[in-house]
């Protein structure tokens, strides 16, 4: 009998919580710090992997994704030392995905030869701005020169590289936002995370905000036009958007993140990574004790949450429908105990929001820019 998970695959992800700057829109969990044991690290992530390994004997691992924090910061040897334990503890896909987070300043060539050579098979940059003074604005230590450096010599280490800018950035134009872009489609890439900013309490971006202190952010209208711009160049170079916020070429797609969008499960190592996972028929989400030093002395997850029906199914809609490959209806149906009412979905079409061929239902163009919205509509009881 197949379990709900197996739709959407299996991965693991692994954080590391250090950086070498706070950036003041970020609001991961990460932290700055002179030093690092990594040996002591390296042997807390390989006793919970195999913790975790205990309570999901026999999965194919598909992905692993090395997410922060900065990951490039780690020490090579570690990072091997991770996927050699994963093999070991399951069986891997013969194409599995091992994905590695990298900021510009941090990438040198020899380092990533010797990701490479530890397993590491495609790397996501958090390059962000390609020009220094939005860089600047940013908090962000590498120059517009260097991120195109570093994205040289990604580029001739690894067959797979991504990159993220950020856009909708204090006093950007539509115009600059749209010469931008197309630098970096034109640097021969195949995968593109474009954000735009989000203003995040509890970060120095929220509090500067909160004191007025943030000027020259774009006004909806400005934002919106933003969106729909992005979609439009994207698709015209061949990378349509995939996913809300993420962009590739056909076969380039984040194997790791559609695991997280199609609702399958995964196993989240490290401090404040949270994971899902289904055991005995039930589906359990985790979450590890955010601190790092708490974690590393503990090594432990706080206790797993049953996840109810209608968790589940929310979660599963909210997941998919970011997607442009949409969600079966059915599997929301076998998840929730319940259809989604048919008049929603007919209103819903008829303002021109959503698509259904058969029992797969889609956002359309104009409903990704309120999917919020539509997603609300499909969730009422």
């Amino acid at each position: 009998m197949t379990e709900d998970w197996q739709y959407g695959g299996f991965g693991i992800y692994i954080h590391w919580p250090f950086c070498a700057a706070k950036c003041p829109y970020c609001d991961f969990n990460s932290h700055v710090t002179r030093s690092v044991d990594h040996s002591a690290w390296r042997d807390a992530y390989l006793e919970e992997i195999r913790r975790a390994a205990k309570q999901t004997p026999g999965r194919v691992v598909h992905t692993v994704f090395f997410g922060g924090g900065t990951p490039s910061l780690m020490e090579p040897w570690v990072v091997a030392d991770i996927i050699d334990a994963i093999r070991k503890h399951w069986p891997t896909a013969n194409d599995m995905e091992i994905t590695l987070e990298a900021n510009p300043g941090s990438v040198e060539a020899q380092r990533f030869a010797d990701f490479r050579s530890g397993g590491v098979n495609r790397i996501s940059m958090g390059i962000q701005a390609l020009n220094d003074e939005d860089l600047r604005r940013l908090g962000r230590i590498h120059t517009a020169d260097e991120a195109r450096a570093a994205f040289d010599i990604a580029r001739k280490t690894f067959e797979r590289v991504s990159f993220d800018l950020i856009y909708g950035r204090q006093k950007q134009t539509l115009q600059a936002w749209e010469s931008e872009l197309k630098q970096a489609l034109n640097m021969a890439i195949d995968h593109l995370s474009l954000y735009q900013l989000t203003i995040e309490q509890g970060t120095a971006f929220g509090d500067r905000y909160n004191a007025g202190k943030l000027s020259g952010l774009p006004d909806e209208d400005r934002a919106a036009d933003m969106f729909t711009l992005t979609r439009d160049i994207c698709a015209d170079f061949g990378m349509p958007a995939y996913e809300v916020s993420n962009h590739a070429r056909d076969g380039a797609q984040s194997r790791h993140n559609l695991i997280y969008w199609r609702y399958g499960d995964y196993i989240g190592i490290g401090p404040g990574a949270h994971g899902r996972i289904t055991a005995e028929g039930k589906r359990y989400a985790t979450e590890a004790p955010s601190n790092p030093k708490r974690w590393l002395e503990e090594l432990r997850q706080l206790p797993a949450i049953a996840l109810t029906d209608k968790d589940q199914a929310n979660e599963f809609l909210l997941m998919g429908l970011r997607l442009s490959e949409g969600v079966d209806l059915s599997r929301f149906e076998t998840l929730s105990g319940r259809s989604v009412a048919i008049d929603t979905l007919k209103n819903l079409s008829e303002l021109g929001l959503l698509d259904q061929r058969g029992q797969r239902i889609f956002v359309t163009e104009q409903g990704v820019s309120v999917l919020n919205g539509v997603l609300r509509e499909l969730l009422a009881d």
